[in-house]
C-alpha cells in the first residue's frame, strides 16, 4: 500500500552536517520524495509535533531538542517520503530510537548519540504510524508543498487568489 512518511533531520543532523549522508541513505529506498522545506520549530510547533507525548517526563527536553535549543544550527529539515510501506522503510532505514541500541549501518546507529544527560540525539524523527504521518504532515506542510494529493483538502480565497488548504 502506498503511503506517505514524514521524516525530519533534526537540529543536531544538521549541526553536524550530516544531510548529504542522511538523505544518501533514504535515497537507497524505493520512495519518492515528494516534498521537502527547511524550517525552524518554534517551541510552541514542536509542543504540537510531540503532543502525543506531553505526558512523558522527556517531554520538555525533546520539545527543547526540536527547537534547537541545544546546538548552534536551529534549522531542520522535513521531508515527505511516498511509496509501497513508507512508514516501515523509514524507520527501518532511521533504526531504532535509541541511537546505542540502532544497528550501525542505520542513521541513528551510525549519526546518533546520547548525551551526558541523557538526551537521545538520533539525528532524524520518523512517523510511526499512518495516523501519525497525516497529523504531521499536515502540521509542517501545506498541500500546495507536496507532489502528490496525500489527503482530502479544500479551496479557500486569500487575496483574490485560491489556495487549497487542509480540509
Amino acid at each position: 500500500m502506498n503511503e506517505p512518511a514524514l521524516v525530519i533531520i533534526k537540529p543536531d543532523g544538521m549541526s553536524k552536517g550530516l544531510v548529504g549522508g542522511v538523505l544518501s541513505k533514504f535515497a537507497e529506498t524505493s520512495l519518492r520524495l515528494v516534498a521537502m522545506r527547511t524550517a525552524q520549530a518554534s517551541r510552541a510547533l514542536a509542543k504540537e509535533h510531540y503532543a502525543h507525548l506531553r505526558d512523558k517526563p522527556f517531554f520538555n527536553q525533546i520539545v527543547s531538542y526540536l527547537a534547537g535549543e541545544y546546538h548552534q544550527l536551529k534549522q531542520l529539515i522535513a521531508i515527505v517520503y511516498y511509496g509501497r510501506n513508507a512508514i516501515r522503510q523509514c524507520r527501518q532505514v532511521a533504526g531504532v530510537t535509541n541511537p546505542e541500541a540502532a544497528g550501525p549501518h542505520t542513521i541513528r546507529g551510525a549519526y546518533g548519540r546520547i548525551t551526558t544527560d541523557g538526551l537521545f540525539e538520533n539525528v532524524v524523527h520518523v512517523s510511526s504510524t499512518p495516523q501519525e504521518a497525516c497529523r504531521e504532515i499536515k502540521l509542517w506542510f501545506s498541500p500546495e508543498d507536496i507532489m502528490v494529493p496525500l489527503y482530502p483538502t479544500r479551496n479557500i480565497m486569500v487575496g483574490g487568489h485560491k489556495r487549497k488548504i487542509w480540509a
